[in-house]
């Protein structure tokens, strides 16, 4: 049987047209790389190369085993492929952050389908918001995280990741049962500049979502309110203390709200991202970016 590393050298050979650029990329040495071509010829049974001194030129035996050995190479790499993401979805383990809001509705259950489709695996989930998630993410101590960009925000650092689009939702604002507008459409923000404001902390990456949004609309807005979570923001809206921008996931119906889609600005939106680093190609991470898509319904 004829040898695929040996018959990889002679690919080489015509490829980069000498016997020292195929020892070059095999990491071996001509003298080497010279001899296990010589030992291919005898197992061929007839000679593939012509040396003339420093020079060396396929037969036509040469060329018909090259284009042979390229289709055999090739399958032998798609089937070590294949069976290292076999391997890849038995063992390891899968490190993932996400923002507080994705947590339950989304995050949580498909890390629940993954772990039951691969057993297997270590998995972990962190609570992370993507100020915190990308530049872990990027130093390798997270496989994927599930983050979130706003408009009117300076583009987060994504040198060396990857993002998929997992979903687009629009902001709303969450109106309490005295401050409601008299009618149920979409609403001018600027309508509301003399409002107090609830949003979150200043330590999270809403807050300025909040301030750049209502600056667009011409206004610095009266944050007088303050929670790190969209429940806590929805009961301060509900008590009238204040109005608030949530995102369409986190509109509680059930509240005593209102929740109205924005006229002006146009076009608020929040994107969901499964981010993973750029030469990250591991079946694992693929799996559960695919777990995240069904689940979020794409």
């Amino acid at each position: 049987m004829l040898d695929p590393r040996k018959l990889k050298l002679l690919v080489d050979v015509a490829r980069t047209g000498t016997i020292a650029g195929a020892a070059l990329h095999a990491d071996i040495t001509a003298s080497a790389a010279s001899q296990q071509l010589s030992a291919l010829e005898r197992q061929a049974g007839c000679p593939l190369l012509e040396r003339s001194g420093r020079s060396v030129r396929l037969t036509a035996a040469g060329h018909t085993l090259v284009t042979h050995a390229t289709r055999v190479l090739t399958e032998i790499e798609a089937a070590e492929e294949a069976l290292r993401d076999i391997a890849g979805l038995r063992d390891g383990q899968l490190r993932i952050a996400t923002f507080a809001s994705a947590a339950e509705p989304f995050t949580v259950p498909a890390l629940a389908a993954f772990r039951r489709t691969h057993p297997g695996l270590d998995v972990s989930l962190t609570e992370l918001e993507p100020e915190l998630a990308l530049p872990s993410l990027a130093a390798g101590s997270l496989d994927l995280a599930v983050t979130h960009q706003y408009p009117h925000l300076p583009e987060p650092d994504l040198r060396g990741l990857r993002q998929v689009l997992l979903r687009r939702e629009k902001l709303l604002l969450a109106v309490g049962p005295r401050a409601r507008p008299p009618l149920d459409g979409p609403v001018r923000l600027g309508d509301f500049a003399r409002t107090a404001w609830a949003s979150t902390t200043p330590s999270t990456g809403f807050q300025a979502v909040t301030e750049g949004i209502c600056r667009a609309a011409g206004f610095e807005p009266d944050i007088a309110f303050r929670a790190d979570s969209y429940p806590m923001l929805l009961s301060l809206v509900a008590a009238d203390f204040a109005v608030a921008l949530v995102p369409q996931s986190a509109a509680d119906r059930r509240c005593a709200i209102s929740f109205h889609d924005i006229a002006e600005p146009a076009h608020l939106v929040r994107d969901i991202y499964a981010t993973v680093r750029t030469g990250d190609r591991s079946p694992a991470t693929d799996s559960m970016v695919r777990h995240l898509s069904r689940q979020l319904g794409g």
